[in-house]
């Protein structure tokens, strides 16, 4: 399994001594007690290190995971959330099987530092009852809870509960600081329950009674009539374990060299952990960032040390419940408060908010949805948004600009297509024409120059502040389309075109169009349409291949295509201008016959 075991053995019982105040800690806030942590942390950490698709990773009960159950525990008790638990399992299984791993990529980094930084306040509202030492009162909303919390201490203050919780959360951050590598968590706890015990602190309220032992598997929690209305929150269970499992991997990695998760695999070993960790009344499970980290740090190189972890916790659970019995709930408190603060990176909070202002608004909108509605939902809300302000950052790209129809010194950039005048070749690459063979052609930002961009224009006009070349006649024009012609600005972009007026020919240079939609096939349709309707012929070059299914699938490229409307090359394009001008005498046909085309742009269009 490895080849430095002792390396990883010791990886592991330091992983191990860092999780046990943790376990314990996240079982109690969970509702089903610490004995529920342990049993977590045992089974579901083994069978994720040996299933899951990371060397590194360590599972177990994570804060996170405990936001979401507790409103679980509140409405089905606790057989409601050892059955969602199973469901959740089954879930993961089916999203490993479809392959839905690799997703996680998708997922913007400023959703993942809000819902990040509110899942910190969330945990740290959670522990003010245990932290006052007051009974938790009644409701599933952590902001309502904590402020009954607070209500009840003020009238019956527990300054012992109080001054432990704040001794433990200080010197693990103050410890953390000064000495990294020693497990400060472990050392608080201890010194906070021997206190407790040496100075009989009546106020210092015990875990309680721990079985010795793991209970033997069951699925006597499960109620079939209740599965249906328990679908909702297994799905929630079930995004959140592969949200966090997968953010944790992808941290292992980059903490490491030459190590790389595998994310499918690793949704099928939360799965696997998730159906086995409720039959010996485990909480559901999900990698831990924080366990993780450790395990890295501390120069695990194999899944032996996340075993090794399991196993050690395994001792524990059997051979020191009474000596664990007696911490006090306010230790576990503190130890997840400081938790919870080390969860919040402000250097990377604050780059967030700097960097856009979308990041910023998703980074917001994500922690407090996260705060006051449900973490799922925090995630779907953000990545909606994100979306929507991804999406209208990528249409304001969208530009539809004049430039001079007589300029072919970059030609368009035209795809495999077999048109009536020949085959032009995919690019890159070269091209073989009928006058020899042409080089590679330009990146598509060079595509076509500005009709400002020449000096030598024999005829100007000036329209809203800009010059724009045409011929003598002032019959043809050149619209160069760039960016995504999709359904969130095909028709803002394409607006000026339906308005044009008082020319014969409008030729759309669409070499830097990077994607086509059906409703930006649609637009641009309608916009040739109506240019037809008043008499102007549309002609286009620069379709590329992988626009024309969209553009096939509603009939604008039929309608391109009649009488030779499309072509490879803006150059070619001009010359089927010039002869539709020649039918009505207006400009030069390619015969040579006389025109009224100025004899400075018939030189130029050669």
């Amino acid at each position: 399994m490895t080849r430095a075991p002792r390396r990883d053995l010791l990886a592991g019982l330091t992983v191990a001594i860092v999780a046990l105040p943790l376990a314990l800690g996240f079982g109690v806030a969970s509702g089903l007690g610490a004995e529920a942590g342990l049993a977590t942390a045992v089974v579901a950490g083994a069978l994720a290190a040996v299933f899951g698709g990371s060397n590194l990773q360590v599972s177990g009960p994570t804060g996170a995971m405990t936001v979401v159950l507790v409103p679980i525990v509140a409405e089905y008790g606790p057989s409601g959330v050892l059955t969602v638990g199973l469901l959740a399992g089954g879930l993961l299984i089916v999203l490993a099987l479809l392959r839905a791993g690799r997703s996680m990529r998708y997922v913007p980094a400023p959703v993942v530092e809000g819902f990040t930084f509110g899942i910190a306040c969330v945990i740290a509202l959670q522990q003010i009852p245990n932290a006052l030492g007051v009974a938790a009162p009644e409701g599933d909303k952590v902001l309502v809870v904590a402020w009954r919390a607070v209500e009840e201490f003020a009238s019956d203050p527990n300054w012992t509960a109080l001054a432990i919780t704040l001794g433990v959360a200080g010197l693990m951050l103050a410890g953390a600081r000064l000495r990294p590598g020693v497990p400060f968590s472990v050392v608080a706890v201890a010194a906070a329950t021997l206190a407790a015990q040496v100075f009989h602190l009546d106020g210092a309220t015990p875990i309680g009674a721990l079985p010795a032992g793991l209970p033997a598997p069951s699925l006597g929690f499960l109620d079939l009539s209740a599965v249906g209305s328990l679908l909702a929150p297994a799905v929630a269970v079930a995004a959140l374990a592969a949200l966090e499992s997968l953010l944790s991997a992808t941290v292992a990695d980059g903490m490491t060299t030459g190590q790389k998760h595998d994310p499918d695999r690793e949704l099928f070993g939360q799965g696997i952990a998730n159906l086995a960790a409720p039959l010996f009344g485990g909480v559901p499970a999900t990698a831990a960032i924080a366990r993780t980290a450790v395990n890295v740090r501390t120069g695990a190189g194999s899944r032996l040390a996340a075993l090794t972890h399991a196993g050690v916790l395994a001792v524990i659970v059997f051979a020191a419940a009474p000596l664990v019995s007696r911490i006090p709930l306010a230790a576990l408190a503190g130890v997840l408060l400081a938790t919870a603060v080390r969860m919040v990176e402000v250097g990377a909070l604050r780059a967030m908010a700097r960097a856009t202002r979308s990041d910023a608004v998703v980074l917001v909108l994500t922690a407090v949805a996260t705060l006051v509605l449900d973490l799922v939902l925090a995630v779907v809300i953000g990545l909606a948004v994100a979306g929507a302000l991804a999406l209208r950052a990528v249409a304001a790209e969208a530009r539809v600009d004049r430039v001079d129809p007589y300029d072919d010194s970059v030609p368009d950039l035209p795809g495999s297509a077999t048109y009536d005048n020949g085959t032009v070749p995919d690019l890159p690459g070269s091209a073989t024409y009928d006058n020899g063979t042409v080089p590679d052609l330009p990146a598509p930002e060079t595509c076509g120059k500005s009709a400002t961009g020449r000096t030598n224009s024999p005829t100007y006009n000036t329209e809203g502040g800009g010059r724009e070349r045409t011929d003598a006649a002032g019959q043809v024009v050149a619209y160069r389309i760039e960016g995504p012609l999709f359904f969130a600005g095909a028709h803002r972009s394409l607006l000026e075109l339906g308005e044009i007026s008082g020319v014969r020919v409008v030729i759309l240079r669409m070499c830097r169009v990077t994607t086509v939609d059906a409703t930006g096939a649609l637009a641009l349709k309608d916009t040739v349409h109506r240019l037809n309707g008043r008499g102007i012929v549309v002609l286009a070059s620069g379709i590329r291949p992988g626009q024309r299914r969209a553009l096939e699938s509603v009939g604008a490229l039929e309608l391109l295509r009649r009488e030779g409307r499309e072509y490879a090359t803006a150059s070619e394009a001009f010359g089927g201008a010039r002869e539709r001008l020649a039918t009505v005498g207006v400009g030069p046909a390619r015969d040579g016959r006389e025109a009224s085309v100025a004899p400075a742009a018939e030189e130029a269009a050669r």
